[in-house]
């Protein structure tokens, strides 16, 4: 797919985008996928955040944006009703289509190395079919796990003596043809581009864990914080107003595809334009998410493209 590119998440700070009320002790949980449980970011918040940070760019220097640079952003992103009900003024789709950010790396507490960015096979294969879509090289991983078990890369901080302690989880360490390294290597490359320092602490707390225990850990893993509201004339905490909220915690990788579809403006604006206005090697630097007043959901977001569209990023 020639107009496909890779997107990328990597959370700064801790990031809650909420489902809603929760039924369980977590009053307000984050989104996770249906089937398998694991979080994400819906593509539309991101668009959305998207928009937002462009039309700043765009207004930096100046009150409003030119029409060329309103036309780009309404081709891109979509042109809501006009509130005036002008007929010459019509709203559109956007072309730019984003996929919901799939997660990629959780990172976990370690005993040894701090915390590690943990994946599983699921997650890899999962991602390879996205990366295959976009031109990049990737390997299949050809190795199965049984629940105690974890595979690291070579020279890991975060194993000692053949044991790895991931929260309340120990694992016994096997080894693999190449395959972790590998990953590590593209990976690092992918997410740090231009700074080998993050390369080296993504590739020597890189590990893959089971199906089974990633499952556990997307579920145990996450943050968890207890709020409260203060009454503001006496002071004190109001009565009842305690609720848990959850969070992605910094350093967690999502991933998803962005797309280009036809021209919705009828501006003649060509799909190589918008992605390279939009989606280019640049990292934007994003507000998703809510509880943004407390620190929640800065992170990095930026695109690649593989070899066969163009020089690799």
């Amino acid at each position: 797919m020639i107009n496909t590119r890779m997107y990328w998440i990597h959370a700064i700070t801790p990031l809650h985008v909420g489902s809603g009320r929760g039924v369980g002790f977590i009053d307000l949980p984050i989104m996770r996928e249906k089937v398998t449980g694991w979080p994400l970011v819906p593509g539309s918040a991101v668009k959305g955040v998207m928009r937002e940070h462009f039309v700043r760019e765009f207004t930096r220097e100046k009150r409003e944006m030119d029409q060329k640079e309103k036309d780009l952003i309404n081709a891109a992103f979509g042109k809501p009703d006009d509130d005036n009900n002008n007929q010459s003024s019509k709203s559109n789709a956007g072309s730019l289509v984003l996929s919901d950010a799939r997660i990629v790396c959780l990172p976990v507490r370690s005993l040894y190395g701090t915390f590690a960015f943990a994946a599983c096979p699921l997650v890899l294969e999962r991602l390879k079919r996205d990366l295959d879509l976009t031109q990049h090289e990737s390997n299949p991983l050809e190795k199965s796990f049984e629940d105690d078990e974890i595979v690291v890369t070579t020279g890991s901080k975060v194993e000692r003596n053949g044991k790895v302690l991931l929260e309340d989880l120990d694992f016994d360490i096997i080894t693999d043809n190449g395959e972790t390294n590998e990953w590590a290597g593209l990976l690092a490359q992918l997410l740090f581009a231009n700074d080998p320092t993050w390369q080296g602490i993504f590739k020597e707390r890189f590990v893959i864990l089971s199906n089974n225990c990633f499952n556990f850990l997307s579920e145990q893993g996450t943050e968890v914080n207890a709020r409260i509201k203060i009454n503001q004339d006496k002071k004190i905490v109001e009565s009842g107003a305690l609720w848990y909220e959850e969070a992605l915690p910094s350093e967690t990788i999502l991933a998803g595809l962005v797309w280009c579809d036809k021209d919705y403006s009828s501006k003649g604006i060509k799909e190589e334009t918008l992605f390279e206005k939009f989606c280019s090697g640049q990292d934007l630097n994003l507000q998703v998410g809510g509880k943004a007043t407390v620190g929640k959901g800065r992170v990095r977001c930026f695109f690649s493209k593989g070899k066969g569209i163009g020089k690799g990023e």
